[in-house]
């Protein structure tokens, strides 16, 4: 019994910066089990606390700057291989993610703006907007906005997606992946989600079938799986193209435990415990 078990295997590790969502169908959780399901280590720390369900989120509570920074100082034994950023919901906590995210210098860092719940509740303000464009968005390696977040980010400045990608490229950062499971562009085929990266030298895009229903955390899910392709060392194309594959994956085998959004089941691989006849 006090043998003890040793492994070499590498895992790549992912250190997260995001909010904590009690049902598990975004934020944290679902990061961390995105993470763990396409073979990386998460290590999670929160930028804030939410009171929410399946239909909206009811109350933001930001967790302090200084709280983050000392649990990202306490691990030091884990090599950080990337990192994600998800829901950044005042400007002390956008100041302590600025500080940890520059203690690893060349790690790529995949940012997922959450501007708005699901259920139409705003988590962000113009002042957080004008700061994340011109304080984070220079250290981002890739952005994974819906085309409701890209226009929000983008303001007025352009009328199009792709002139929207292009602003956001001119500021610093370094790709963009426009996800289409919101509202389908103008001219799109209804039952298919395009999904459409942008960078400084040449774009890619790719379509799925669009499933039906509204999901809770599928751009959490994404972001976090690209955030460990890329950990793992992929191109930033073959990263995109396999996150993609895993969050549809994810989100046709979802869950909805109620009457709001279905959530994304990122384990769904793993045992069944489900019944038929579920208690009422």
């Amino acid at each position: 019994m006090g043998n003890t078990l040793h492994t070499t295997r590498y895992l790549p590790v992912v250190l997260v910066l995001a909010g904590h969502d009690p049902t598990g169908g975004a934020g944290l959780v679902a990061d961390a089990e995105a993470i763990s399901a396409c073979g990386g280590w998460p290590l999670t720390i929160p930028t804030a606390l939410t009171v929410q369900n399946c239909h909206d989120v009811h109350h933001l509570m930001p967790c302090r700057g200084d709280d983050m920074r000392a649990m990202a100082a306490a691990l030091t034994e884990f090599k950080v291989a990337a990192i994600k950023v998800g829901l950044i919901a005042s400007l002390d906590a956008l100041d302590a993610v600025m500080d940890i995210v520059n203690r690893y210098p060349g790690v790529p860092l995949v940012a997922d703006p959450v501007l708005k719940a699901g259920g139409g509740k705003m988590l962000s303000t113009a002042e957080l907007l004008d700061a994340f464009r011109s304080r984070l968005l220079p250290l981002v390696d890739i952005l994974t906005p819906n085309r409701e977040e890209l226009a929000q980010l983008v303001g007025r400045e352009a009328n199009n997606d792709t002139d929207r990608a292009v602003a956001l490229l001119s500021l610093g950062c370094q790709a963009v992946l426009v996800t289409g499971t919101d509202t389908p562009p103008a001219g799109s085929a209804p039952d298919q989600v395009v999904h459409t990266l942008h960078t400084p030298d040449n774009g890619r895009q790719w379509h799925w079938p669009r499933l039906t229903g509204s999901f809770h955390g599928s751009g959490c899910t994404l972001a976090a799986a690209l955030a460990t392709r890329l950990a793992a060392g992929e191109s930033l194309v073959l990263a995109c193209e396999q996150a993609q594959a895993y969050t549809w994956q994810t989100l046709k085998h979802g869950w909805c435990p109620g009457s709001g959004q279905s959530l994304p089941r990122r384990l769904w691989q793993h045992s069944d415990l489900s019944r038929q006849d579920a208690p009422s």
